[in-house]
């Protein structure tokens, strides 16, 4: 059996609809049941269910978008970083293999070659560089908590969608804001996310770290492109002309905009369709 924390929130659903489509039994756990952020809380709950592998879906994101999570520090330091580090010390104690859903707002940019950040470089969007919102810092501290962990993989999501139009879709956001900044990207198709997070423990691929990033990468436009072409939107998009009028206008915190490199996750036999084919297929099939 599978336990997954975090179950209900965007991430999590789609995780919980793939280990249901697969039948594989699962138990989905809110902080309702149990208070999983106390180790002994979790201990005893793992001590006494003994799943098989443990996903953590749980982290704090802010509402409507990162900015909220300016305001909202210490719950955003607390569900990121320290919750990580707690679930972690649980699961060695009990030798208990398990994932954790992360995050690739840990870098901006690309490398000076244009090609994606690996799985190997150290983030260039944190604390540590002191250039990042206080999400995409307490993303890398988690990961930084969990350095050197036994028997777990960390998932790292890219800006995520799929064919269900959610305000937490990216497609959904590039239809409804007024106006975009254009950007490049790496970008997560949610299902394939969730399936490719199942796949690292059914296929025993290795622990580790994974860019679990549809691969390629796209700019704004040519998604407002693939809208416009598949007849999701008639209305005349606008754009910022700088990041830095975006930033004046429009955000309170830095964002992040980067390629990552899912080389690695590919090699690994892990089920990611190339971006450009994802984003098609997500508008076609849009619901």
């Amino acid at each position: 059996m599978y336990v997954l924390l975090g179950g209900h929130g965007y991430v999590g659903t789609a995780i919980q609809r793939f280990l249901a489509q697969q039948q594989l039994p699962f138990q989905v756990v809110s902080r309702s049941d149990v208070d999983y952020s106390s180790r002994d809380a979790l201990r005893t709950f793992l001590g006494e269910t003994r799943p098989e592998f443990l996903i953590n879906a749980a982290g704090f994101t802010g509402r409507p978008n990162v900015d909220a999570c300016e305001l909202q520090k210490a719950d955003c330091l607390d569900g990121n970083a320290v919750l990580p580090g707690v679930i972690r010390d649980v699961c060695e104690n009990l030798k208990l293999p398990w994932g954790h859903v992360s995050s690739g707002c840990i870098y901006t940019g690309a490398k000076p070659d244009g090609s994606g950040f690996t799985e190997a470089d150290p983030p260039n969007f944190s604390f540590r560089q002191d250039n990042c919102s206080f999400y995409s810092g307490t993303k890398a501290l988690g990961e930084e908590v969990l350095d050197g962990a036994t028997q777990c993989y960390v998932w790292r999501l890219r800006i995520p969608f799929n064919e269900f139009n959610s305000p937490r879709n990216y497609i959904s956001k590039m239809i409804n804001y007024d106006r975009l900044l254009d950007a490049t990207n790496s970008l997560s198709h949610l299902g394939e996310f969730a399936a490719a997070c199942v796949a690292c423990w059914t296929q025993k691929v290795d622990f580790g770290i994974y860019n679990l990033t549809n691969p390629g990468a796209v700019t704004t436009r040519e998604v407002v492109n693939m809208i416009q072409q598949q007849g999701l939107s008639d209305k005349q998009f606008s754009f910022f002309e700088t990041e830095e009028e975006f930033m004046k206008l429009a955000a309170a915190t830095p964002r992040s905009n980067c390629v990552l490199d899912s080389s690695k996750a590919i090699a690994a036999g892990l089920p990611l369709s190339p971006v450009e084919d994802a984003l098609q297929m997500a508008m076609k099939n849009w619901k």
